[in-house]
């Protein structure tokens, strides 16, 4: 399991990309735990090149897209997870960790 940590200001964002397996039924999830209210987390819609679909069962790399939600300060943890649904008791097939932390407005003048 891979960890990896970042330092966001308010709004924010980041882009993470994971190897996706879906053609052989599992999915990326994701839980925040920590100061789960200072960022959010979505999938970013899939871009493919024309003509360039990759062949049955090969791996697609999926984009997630974290943001810093203002006025920040706060830290979070991201734990996604590759299951397959279908198999809920099953372990996960790969897991990362995100560890965002989130620096506050300063005011200013």
């Amino acid at each position: 399991m891979e960890v990896r940590s970042i330092v966001l200001g308010p709004d924010e964002s980041y882009e993470l990309r994971l190897t996706g397996r879906g053609a052989r039924g599992y999915v990326w999830t994701w839980q925040v735990t920590g100061d789960a209210d200072v960022v959010t987390v979505a999938e970013a819609p899939g871009v493919a090149a024309a003509g360039a679909a990759p062949p049955p069962g090969a791996p697609v790399e999926r984009t997630y897209v974290v943001r810093a939600r203002p006025p920040g300060g706060g830290r979070a943890r991201i734990r996604f997870a590759q299951v397959r649904p279908p198999y809920p008791d099953e372990a996960p097939y790969d897991e990362f960790v995100l560890d965002v932390e989130v620096g506050a407005v300063t005011g200013g003048t």
